[in-house]
Order: C-alpha cells, then sequence, then structure tokens
C-alpha cells in the first residue's frame, strides 16, 4: 500500500497539469523573469552610462550626436522595465526622432571650425566649475529637500488608481493635469521663455539681404507705389 502510494506521487509529479508539478514551474518561471530582467537592466543601465559619456569625450560632433541617441534609447529600454512605457515612447518619438536627429542635420549641414570654438577653453574654466558647483549644490538641496521633507511621505503614499481602472497614461495625466498643473504650466513658460531668447539671441539682419517688410507694403499707397515717367521717343528709360 505505502508502496503504490509513493509510486502514484511519483508519477504525479511528472504530469503536466498535476498540482505536484505546477508549483515549482511558477516559482522557476518568476525567476527566470527576475533574472532576466535585472540582466536586461543592467545591459540597458551601463550602454546608458557609457553613451552618456561618450557624447562628451566624443571628438567629433556628429559621433556625440550619434551616442546621445544610443543613450536615449536605453534609457527608454529602462522605462519599460520600470513600467513606463508611455515615457519610454515618448521619449523614442520626441527626443530620439525629432530633437536628437535635428541635432544630427544641424551639425552636418552646418559648416562649423570646432578646432576654432574649443581654443580659449581654459580661459572659461573657472566660471564653468562655478556654474558646476552651483548647480551641484542646489541638486543636494533638492535631494536633501525631498528626503527630509514633511509633505513628501504623504504625497508618496497619495492613493493612485490601480491599473485594471486606468492605464498607465491616463494615471499619469489624471496626476500631471490636476495635482501638478500649475508646475506643467510653469514648466511650459519656462521652455516659451527660453526658445523667444534663443531666436533673439541668433537672429542677425544683414545689411545687404533685402527681406520683407509687412507694414511697409500694407501702408503703400498710389503714389508710393506707381512712379509715371514721360519717355521721350526713341529713349530708353
Amino acid at each position: 500500500m505505502n508502496t503504490s502510494r509513493a509510486m502514484f506521487v511519483w508519477s504525479c509529479s511528472w504530469v503536466p497539469g498535476s498540482l505536484a508539478a505546477l508549483g515549482p514551474r511558477n516559482d522557476d518561471l518568476a525567476g527566470l523573469r527576475m533574472i532576466i530582467a535585472t540582466l536586461f537592466f543592467y545591459i540597458f543601465a551601463c550602454i546608458c552610462v557609457a553613451s552618456g559619456f561618450m557624447v562628451i569625450a566624443a571628438r567629433n560632433p556628429v559621433h556625440s550626436v550619434l551616442f546621445l541617441i544610443l543613450a536615449f534609447v536605453n534609457a527608454a529600454g529602462l522605462f519599460v522595465l520600470a513600467g513606463a512605457e508611455f515615457l519610454a515612447m515618448i521619449l523614442i518619438v520626441v527626443y530620439v526622432g525629432a530633437v536628437a536627429v535635428l541635432f544630427l542635420f544641424v551639425v552636418m549641414m552646418l559648416d562649423v571650425d570646432f578646432v576654432r570654438l574649443r581654443q580659449g577653453f581654459l580661459n572659461y574654466l573657472p566660471v564653468g566649475t562655478l556654474v558646476g558647483i552651483v548647480f551641484l549644490v542646489e541638486l543636494l538641496l533638492v535631494v536633501g529637500t525631498w528626503a527630509i521633507g514633511p509633505g513628501i511621505p504623504h504625497a508618496i503614499t497619495a492613493p493612485i488608481p490601480p491599473l485594471a481602472n486606468v492605464s498607465n497614461t491616463e494615471a499619469l495625466g489624471l496626476v500631471l493635469y490636476t495635482r501638478y498643473v500649475y508646475y506643467f504650466q510653469a514648466a511650459g513658460l519656462v521652455l516659451l521663455v527660453a526658445m523667444i531668447g534663443a531666436i533673439v539671441l541668433t537672429l542677425r539682419h544683414k545689411p545687404n539681404v533685402r527681406r520683407q517688410d509687412i507694414s511697409a507694403q500694407n501702408a503703400r499707397t498710389k503714389l508710393t507705389a506707381i512712379e509715371i515717367r514721360q519717355v521721350r521717343s526713341g529713349e530708353g528709360l
């Protein structure tokens, strides 16, 4: 009796649909998924850090832009692993498909003498070091405030709609356009001011280039637009 019972348990352990085989296989599958996710995380993270370093270390600006695109792609992979697929697609579509490609076209089409631009780099090194130290202090203050702020634990533990009710993108929109709508609008104004400032600083009017003046065209009259001349016979203008 004991021998037959032992043989029955041993045979059930090899049946695919039995309860004896279902538990270990699910645990093994979950462990395999964790190993694969961890492996991809380290791959994406290492390539992203190496690409970010090569952006500032490459001598050719075209290579720098290509390494920047590679860093964006690997950062999108990290977002996918974190469950933020919307941010990953935004990073690919906006930054890789528009911003980085625009940088690449501008760098390739403009005839910029980068050797001349690098001249005098040491003269600006003290100012650049000072600005970098200021940014580092600000980041440390932000991180310290985030860590010890009294309202941070309440904001982190705020109720979030479960994924069964809303999608990831909808949950992000609900948080962004309700709780942080003023910060979102402020960021848009900052980007608008930066865009206007870049246009003002780079716009140059050359003296020998004719440009269209809409106000002068609309203010023309018959006297200023038409000039009547009496041409004698056999003579040109």
